[in-house]
């Protein structure tokens, strides 16, 4: 389910107001989940094929998912469309214990794409706060370069190799924190291997 208390964009101290772009999606944290996956921040509406996170048509986050856990990477693709089911998703991640945000709640685009290499963050998320309302969670899982380089920096640590993970503390829990290929396919790396990285996840 939804979390009910963190705050909503532009609300509280976590996401200030300005004249910028603000995340689209609440925090998805379901009772129970044992990992937050961070990216960086959704692309812009208009590459929307439904409104949850990975949403673009042509990010692989959810064929990789569903070639790890149902050996088929259309699993979560609506047949004839070229849109995701966004209801078996959601009801897979609260059965899963998969929970969903973004390292930053705010962001100014400094050129019209996806690309992180163009996003600028205005006000970072607070993970604690979104820790804290996930006790069960003991894996943060960054999928993309600058989602990395935040963790790292929130963490203290060094950036981890490519699909392994470092031991870190966050408000004194014991956390991993794994870096994982991005799922966008402008990231070199064959569907099948970034399944196997992303696989050791739920090993």
């Amino acid at each position: 389910m939804l979390s009910r208390d963190f705050p909503r964009s532009g609300e509280g101290n976590i996401c200030k107001a300005m004249s910028t772009e603000k995340h689209p999606f609440e925090p998805f944290l379901p009772d129970g989940a044992r990992l937050l996956f961070l990216g960086s921040f959704p692309p812009q509406p208009h590459r929307w094929c439904m409104s949850f996170y990975y949403p673009n048509w042509i990010n692989d986050f959810w064929r990789i998912m569903g070639l790890i856990h149902f050996g088929d990477k259309d699993h979560f693709c609506v047949v004839g469309e070229k849109r995701f089911d966004e209801a078996a998703i959601r009801t897979f991640c609260t059965e899963e214990g998969l929970a969903f945000y973004d390292t930053a709640c705010e962001v100014r685009r400094l050129k019209d794409n996806a690309s992180d290499a163009f996003l600028e963050v205005v006000t970072p998320t607070d993970i604690p706060a979104l820790l804290r309302q996930i006790p069960m969670c003991r894996h943060l899982v960054t999928t993309g370069q600058k989602a990395t380089e935040v963790i790292a920096q929130t963490c203290g640590c060094a950036i981890p190799p490519m699909g392994a993970w470092r031991d870190v503390r966050i408000d004194g829990r014991a956390l991993r924190f794994w870096r994982m290929p991005s799922s966008s396919r402008a990231y070199p790396l064959p569907l099948e291997k970034k399944a196997a990285a992303y696989q050791q996840l739920f090993l």
